[in-house]
């Protein structure tokens, strides 16, 4: 075990279930807790210990030097509940006793399995910002409600570890990008286990691993032995300056994003995987998936689209005739035939046909270029010649009749009449049907150092293509202190000069190593098969494990990777699936895209070109005035509008935007944890709203998820003694609960587990918050329903849920205690609407249980706010109670008010002239008459 700290502990590993021992609450020293603490299976693979090897010599520096400099940990006051000291408690006790371990060899396969998996993420040197916890928090609920169903859950993280931003910072700075990326490793670790999620950290994997990227290059050598992976030569950004291959993202507006130089177009030999084999594949098994509508949105405007629009829409558009023609076989004209930079050579065969009035790319093109513009399609069988634009969209055929070659689709819509000329050209030889798919060959070549070397060698003599042998993996890279570009075009790895020189292990003659790398997307493509089995160093995962965890149960992660990982990782799976290594044809069986978390929202004033304070309604161009920060505490809301405090005429513009460091409003989640507790942040981001919205970060919104924590923990622990701590134990009494208090928890039972189920996370905090309310009101609290209630709230916040669940008196965990489950019984309205009557007029109604005594009818006629007019300081004569029916209250007529029986309507000092018959009373039957001659007597 390895300990990244000053605390040192005598540690006892223990099984899952295993006893812990009873923690007094308020009595920890106040030491700096562990940023880490690894514990490592007697069972784990050489990898995993290698890996944290690394990482252990990586950190101990940083670590010594930093907890010399750690300030003591101020006491704070007034906290709603000791969430400082629980949650580092239970996070080490989790540690320890490696609680959500998995089990692997051991594992029980008669009970039934759910794999809830995280897009692995990519450590960052900024760390964790509090949209990260989003999506992971989601699936630690997730996970831990499915554990206490029974289920064996598997529940890992790992890091996609790979990519460019460390090489940057490698070239930048000389540090090499693994020991940059190990220190963010061991940040993000240290944020995750901040707020206790229930990962098994035994399973633990990164992409940079050579015992993980072994297998990524065994995949790349099946895919080289079907022909699914080959060489071409293909245009790339090529800056001269920098002597490099740029990503199109390194690229803005021609220029290189470092330097600002300029880049060209340049053909170079590439690595390309024939994913379009399997573009029907991928199509047509979309249908048995459970995937969010976002991602068919997507796909249905992506595929009306070209590659052309995709990635040429902006550029000015330039060209060359060629002084040739081509002949149109549906009318004999001459078509001329340029050379335009906007048509991309991958695209089709690399010529098209170009129909200028109905492109916009080529309506623009043609316009330069002064090229006829025939116009064939309208949208009301009219002329939009003179429109100045192309028409792009459907409608009727116009201008498309020729006899002589037997076609004439004048007057049908758009797509019968491509129908009608698909027939005409097979028919007439002209040509044949076939459907072109817009998905390109994935580029697979990288011109970078910091990824996984490409398993083939290339004989000196020859030129041949010679994989390595499979028995040769891993290749691993080589060490390199200079990671800046070559400058020649070739990839940073030339310069490991006596690794890239080698011989073929087969023929012995001379051979050359291949110098680029895979893209990052090569190890992010089959890492949930890994986690199944995570320390298997003969295959890429044990195929029993395969048959019992795949596919995925859910994959929740941002919707930016819905289209590039996923397709790319369905693609290798059904690769996979083909030569018999996986079961499954699909990966995933349900895909979650949680919403972004946007920043605190901005106001801002504007202000014209004089300095003067305007209001934003008066200008549409905002943009030509100056705009000022305005703080919170200056604005207030008036009708959907925020305005100045000190000037409501100049209303302010209210906006927010996605967290980032330019804008400044990005918000740490150790700042938060810090202040308000992990299991508060896990709280509050699943009660912003639907987890699949994209919802704004409000501090004031955590401060109410805060109290209500608060609340929870006073109601079962009750208040701080005199020296600010608790008793070790709960208000909670051995008492059998009331059929109110059954009724309210299993409708809150009822409630949770659904919307947890449907990941309906806010409304299921809504049903806690409602049972609490309720519960403030009971004379006590019978323990069996506390207990139910701290299940309920584990999932979400586990921290508070396990420090109640042990102060209940319990001495194991509850991560695998039963969830509570709804009892029908309870779950029926058994209360009924009760009419009183006060001598025999209906005065109100009340609610009760079918079963209510006369008694507690009487109770709650008394309490009744319209009702206890009526009786307040009366005489009660006698009581009249039909169980289900009617309660009907009979006064002494010594106390009875005549304003009671004229409803009060009567003026004061009004006489009337006759006999009044006031009220009559119906009492078993027999009819008596109450008879006033003289109001004034009264």
């Amino acid at each position: 075990m390895l300990l990244h700290s000053h605390l040192h502990l005598n540690v006892q590993f223990l099984p899952p279930h295993s006893s812990f021992p009873s923690f007094p609450s308020s009595k920890f020293a106040t030491v700096p807790f562990p940023t880490q603490i690894r514990t490592i299976s007697s069972s784990s693979s050489s990898s995993t210990h290698r890996f944290r090897r690394i990482r252990n010599s990586v950190t101990n520096d940083k670590l010594n030097e930093s907890e010399n400099n750690k300030k003591p940990l101020q006491q704070t006051v007034n906290r709603p509940y000791p969430f400082h000291e629980i949650e580092p408690k239970w996070q080490r006790f989790w540690d320890q006793h490696r609680t959500f371990r998995t089990p692997d060899d051991d594992l029980d396969t008669s009970k039934p399995k759910y794999y809830i998996l995280d897009m692995f993420p990519y450590p960052s040197g900024a760390g964790l910002h509090v949209g990260h916890p989003l999506g992971y928090t989601a699936t630690d609920i997730l996970a831990r409600f499915k554990r206490m169903q029974g289920y064996n859950v598997l529940h890992p993280m790992g890091w996609d570890a790979f990519g460019l931003p460390a090489e940057q910072y490698a070239i930048n700075t000389g540090t090499h990008p693994k020991l940059t990326t190990v220190t963010n490793i061991n940040r993000f670790t240290s944020q995750l286990k901040s707020l206790g999620f229930s990962y098994d950290w035994d399973r633990e994997i990164s992409t940079i691993e050579p015992e993980y990227y072994k297998w990524t290059q065994w995949i790349f050598l099946q895919l080289l032995k079907r022909g699914l992976a080959y060489q071409a030569e293909v245009p790339v950004n090529w800056c001269p300056a920098l002597g490099t291959v740029l990503a199109n993202e390194e690229v803005i507006d021609g220029v290189s994003e470092r330097g600002g130089h300029p880049v060209v177009r340049k053909p170079m030999r590439q690595w390309m995987l024939k994913i379009t084999a399997y573009a029907d594949r991928l199509l047509e098994d979309l249908d048995e998936l459970d995937w969010p509508e976002s991602v068919e949105d997507y796909i249905d405007v992506a595929s009306r689209k070209s590659d052309l629009e995709r990635t040429e829409l902006q550029k000015e558009k330039t060209g060359v005739f060629t002084g040739c023609y081509a002949k149109n076989p549906a009318n004999g004209e001459a078509i001329p035939i340029w050379v335009a930079d906007y048509v991309l050579g991958s695209y089709g065969t690399g010529a098209i046909m170009a129909v200028p009035a109905h492109d916009s790319r080529d309506y623009e093109f043609a316009l330069k270029y002064d090229i006829p513009i025939h116009w064939v399609v309208t949208p009301d069988d009219k002329s939009i010649s003179e429109s100045g634009k192309a028409f792009p969209g459907e409608g009727i055929i116009v201008n498309s009749s020729n006899t002589l070659m037997g076609l004439d689709i004048n007057g049908l819509g758009s797509k019968e009449a491509a129908l009608k000329v698909i027939d005409w050209a097979e028919k007439s030889g002209n040509g044949k049907r076939k459907v072109n798919y817009k998905l390109r060959d994935w580029l697979f070549a990288r011109q970078r150092y910091w990824g996984e070397p490409i398993p083939v060698i290339f004989l000196d003599d020859s030129g041949e293509t010679v994989p390595l042998d499979e028995t040769e993996l891993p290749l691993i890279l080589p060490e390199l202190d200079d990671f800046s570009p070559t400058g020649t075009g070739e990839p940073p790895l030339a310069k490991a000069v006596s690794w890239v020189k080698t011989t073929d292990k087969l023929s012995g003659r001379p051979a050359t190593r291949e110098t680029n790398t895979m893209p990052q997307w090569a190890g992010s493509c089959w890492y949930y098969l890994r986690f199944m089995d995570p320390n298997n160093s003969k295959e890429l995962v044990d195929k029993a494990k395969e048959r019992y965890w795949g596919p995925v149960d859910v994959y929740v992660g941002g919707a930016e990777h819905a289209v590039l990982h996923l397709l790319y990782a369905r693609f290798w799976h059904k690769v996979l699936f083909d030569i018999g290594v996986v079961s499954t044809k699909e990966p995933f069986q349900c895909v979650i895209n949680q919403g972004i978390i946007l920043g605190e929202v901005q106001y801002m004033a504007c202000r014209d070109k004089d300095g003067n304070l305007i209001s934003a309604d008066s200008t549409n161009m905002l943009n030509e005035h100056n705009l000022e920060r305005i703080s919170e505490e200056k604005v207030t809301k008036s009708g959907d509008s925020f305005v100045l405090k000190e000037n409501p005429e100049i209303r302010l513009v209210a906006r927010a935007h996605k967290m980032s460091k330019s804008r400044g409003n990005v918000v740490n989640p150790d700042d938060v944890v810090s202040e308000y507790g992990a299991d508060s942040l896990r709280l509050y981001e699943m009660f912003m709203g639907p987890l699949r919205d994209s919802k704004t970060w409000s501090t004031s919104g955590i401060e109410g998820v805060h109290r209500f924590l608060g609340r929870t923990w006073r109601l079962i622990v009750g208040l701080p003694l005199s020296d600010g701590t608790y008793n070790d134990r709960t208000v909670s009494v051995d008492k059998e609960p009331t059929i109110e208090q059954l009724r309210c928890l299993h409708k809150c039972i009822a409630k949770v587990t659904e919307e947890i189920e449907g990941t309906r996370f806010n409304t299921g905090i809504s049903a806690m918050m409602e049972f609490l309310n309720a519960a403030y009101k009971w004379d006590n609290h019978p323990k069996s329903v506390v207990e139910a209630f701290v299940l309920l709230l584990s999932p979400y916040a586990p921290h508070m849920a396990e420090e109640l669940w042990s102060r209940l008196g319990h001495t194991k965990s509850l991560a695998y205690e039963p969830f509570p489950k709804a009892n029908p019984v309870y779950l029926k309205d058994s209360t009924i609407v009760l009419p009183v009557q006060i001598n025999g007029k209906t005065r109100g109604t009340i609610q009760v249980e079918e079963t209510c005594t006369e008694e507690d009818a009487f109770a709650l006629a008394s309490t009744d706010e319209k009702l206890s007019k009526y009786l307040d300081g009366q005489s009660v004569k006698k009581r009249i109670y039909v169980p289900g029916k009617i309660l009907n209250v009979v006064l002494d007529r010594k106390n009875i008010k005549v304003s009671d029986y004229l409803g009060g309507n009567l003026v004061k000092g009004q006489q009337p002239s006759k006999m009044v018959i006031v009220d009559q009373i119906h009492s078993r039957g027999m009819g008596i008459a109450v008879m006033v001659t003289n109001l004034a007597q009264y």
